[in-house]
């Protein structure tokens, strides 16, 4: 707990470096202090504990600050006008990334900026050119390009992804065409590099065996873990049926690794030396399959996790599972504490923990004596000891549940099995240049039955429940409940049935606390949408919606309301034309579109720009002095330029959404 709770002090707060150093200097010596006072005097074991708690909390912060990029001189972050001109920018490219519409996505490493050099990761954004194969990885690259900063969300509740990337230590995008870009002779060459390569040549030589490309990409999912080449279409089935954990390489996949690699060496003596031996290989091969598998947080907790396994059965005890999990978790967030807030980690060993903890209780409910029936009743508990630990972080993060998950996981885990084994042989002959077709056109009708069963079950979207609202005090109210009523049901007793009620009573606060919060709020919302013009007046849970008509239409598909609704917990009860006059707690906002036409004797509190509107805006402004612009980004930048210097020069507020995000107007 200790070293979390440095982790998240150093991420939310960002104290400065010095003050960390001296605050773990002084636990460091409070804590050899302690252990030497407690050695003689077994009473003083609190203040053991105490310096050893503060201790792992100053290692916790030292570590988040020493593997955060920002901190570093030489991270191109502090460079003077980086993002105000264009530079020649030389990178090495470390990772490919999913294709969006219009480009090939990349996270590279930089390595110098003009003349100066510079470290730190880069999403590097090249515009899709037939004639211009993808970059190899290990590729050194020099771009003439504008560096961009990855900015907030510019809408409320909005997924932000600027701190998603600054998560992943990626500060700053790079857009390019292929015509900006020289491709250097040299290819560094390292680890990275030969895992691509690998995994290239694996692929290549499944494409030479015919095998059908949607079923290649999911099989390099299951197995390798690259979802880079899924359709969003499968990965959608995937997600509504409740299995698109399995398209994550993590426990399942490295446990089964483990149990074929151990079968192989069964030939091997079990002495000393041959049980060393066996061990290596063991290591070696789950290490090497995290390599190839791209070294995800799921993949880096299973390796680490099933490597402790392989420690404790070469030297025959019997590891506790539960140290295991945790050992695991605090040598990984030791190296990467970022991963802490990869929402993959978090689900990752909740659902683990949850199985471990949970499992045997609902195992206990039923005591099947068939054998098949005892097989189909073990995946059925597992499968809602999972979700139950992960479905309040699920809908935390989704707003979704997909009702069908057990049904999912009893069709799918034991064709899974067949899927992995018939996969991992195949990939480990690929990578050797054989692929016989028989087993290659296994594995591609498996997976195509696969995918088949998928579709079958999520096109059933009546079970699937989307549009959950939920906030962080819901999720800790809920985790809170269902970890006391398990404890109770584990050992009844008063005290544990009081603690659950309590946990009730808690829940129940919180629940009604958020919607009374929310019934007393009123507010106006002029938001950041590209080509049309959106506008939502919230009065507690109910929100009118002003839009231009052909947007009215749509609005159930409009992601940019959904996520507002969702997250203030409201739902849509007026849609209304927009006009040029919206009141709002005695402010009048008057809206000037493309139409140029509007009303002139009116002095409007909030002017707003919409549509790019063919306005003298100097002369409005000394019209109708208003005390604020707003302009949506349905204006053209250019314009939008103009404006922002005409409202300086009248001394009046200027807000475009499109570089400060959504105006929000607030009953006072």
């Amino acid at each position: 707990m200790g070293l979390l709770a440095g982790i998240l002090l150093a991420y939310y707060f960002k104290p400065s470096p010095q003050l960390v150093f001296e605050l773990f200097f002084f636990a460091f010596c409070a804590f050899v202090i302690a252990y030497f006072v407690s050695k003689k005097n077994v009473a003083n074991l609190i203040y053991f504990g105490l310096t050893t708690y503060f201790l792992a909390f100053g290692i916790g912060v030292t570590t988040q600050i020493i593997h955060t990029n920002s901190y570093q001189e030489s991270n191109y972050i502090h460079s003077k006008n980086i993002f105000e001109k264009s530079h020649l920018v030389f990178v090495t490219v470390r990772e490919k990334l999913r294709s969006s519409n219009y480009n090939d996505r990349y996270i590279a490493i930089v390595n110098q900026i003009d003349d100066s050099i510079k470290t730190g990761r880069i999403l590097l954004n090249v515009r899709k050119d037939s004639l211009v194969p993808p970059f190899e990885i290990g590729t050194h690259l020099q771009i003439n390009a504008n560096l961009y900063e990855s900015g907030s969300a510019k809408n409320p509740n909005q997924f932000d992804y600027g701190k998603y990337l600054e998560g992943k230590q990626i500060y700053a995008q790079l857009y390019a065409d292929a015509s900006d870009i020289k491709t250097g002779s040299l290819i560094e060459k390292d680890v990275w590099y030969y895992t691509s390569r690998l995994r290239t040549k694996i692929i290549r030589n499944l494409e030479k065996s015919n095998f059908n490309t949607a079923e290649l990409n999911v099989a390099i999912a299951l197995i390798l873990g690259q979802q880079q080449d899924i359709s969003p279409e499968i990965i959608r089935d995937y997600q509504f049926a409740g299995a698109v954990h399995i398209l994550s390489v993590s426990g399942l996949h490295i446990g089964f690794i483990l149990l074929f690699v151990t079968f192989l060496l069964k030939p091997f003596p079990n002495t000393r030396r041959g049980s060393l031996i066996k061990l290596i290989i063991i290591l070696v091969s789950l290490s090497s399959f995290g390599l190839i598998a791209g070294l995800a947080p799921s993949v880096l907790r299973s390796v680490t996790m099933f490597s402790f396994v392989a420690i404790g059965m070469y030297l025959r005890r019997s590891t506790n599972i539960f140290h295991t999990l945790l050992v695991s978790m605090l040598l990984i967030l030791l190296f990467e504490p970022s991963f802490l807030f990869d929402v993959g980690f978090q689900l990752s060993y909740i659902a683990l923990f949850f199985i471990l903890w949970l499992q045997p209780l609902l195992a206990q409910l039923w005591s099947p004596k068939n054998r098949i029936a005892k097989y189909f009743w073990d995946i059925l508990t597992v499968s809602f000891a999972a979700q139950i630990g992960a479905f309040p972080l699920s809908i935390y993060y989704f707003h979704q549940f997909p009702g069908l998950f057990f049904v999912t996981n009893l069709v799918i885990i034991p064709f899974l099995s067949v899927i992995m084994a018939l996969g991992v042989l195949v990939m480990v002959l690929a990578a050797f240049d054989y692929v016989p077709l028989f087993l290659a056109k296994s594995l591609e009708w498996s997976i195509f039955i696969l995918n088949k069963i998928i579709n079958s079950i999520a096109t059933l979207e009546q079970f699937i429940i989307q549009g959950i609202p939920f906030n962080w005090q819901l999720l800790l109210s809920v985790y809170l409940l269902i970890i006391a009523t398990v404890i109770w049901f584990k050992k009844p007793s008063f005290n544990r049935l009081a603690l659950a009620l309590i946990s009730v009573i808690i829940f129940q606060i919180t629940y009604f606390e958020t919607h009374w919060s929310i019934q007393n709020q009123r507010e106006l919302v002029i938001f950041n949408a590209n080509k049309n013009s959106l506008i939502a007046e919230r009065n507690g849970e109910n929100v009118t919606l002003y839009a231009n008509d052909s947007l009215l239409g749509t609005t159930p598909k409009n992601k940019t309301l959904s996520a507002y609704l969702m997250g203030n917990f409201s739902h849509l009860t007026f849609k209304k034309s927009l006009g040029n006059l919206v009141y709002f707690n005695g402010n009048k906002i008057l809206i000037v579109d493309s139409s140029d036409v509007y009303p002139t004797t009116i002095r409007p509190d909030i002017l707003a720009l919409t549509q790019s509107p063919k306005i003298n805006l100097e002369r409005l402004l000394q019209t109708m002095n208003p005390k604020m612009v707003v302009a949506d980004a349905s204006n053209y930048k250019t314009i939008q330029k103009l404006w922002k210097a005409t409202c300086l020069k009248e001394k009046i507020p200027y807000h475009a959404t499109g570089e400060k995000g959504f105006y929000r107007l607030n009953e006072k």
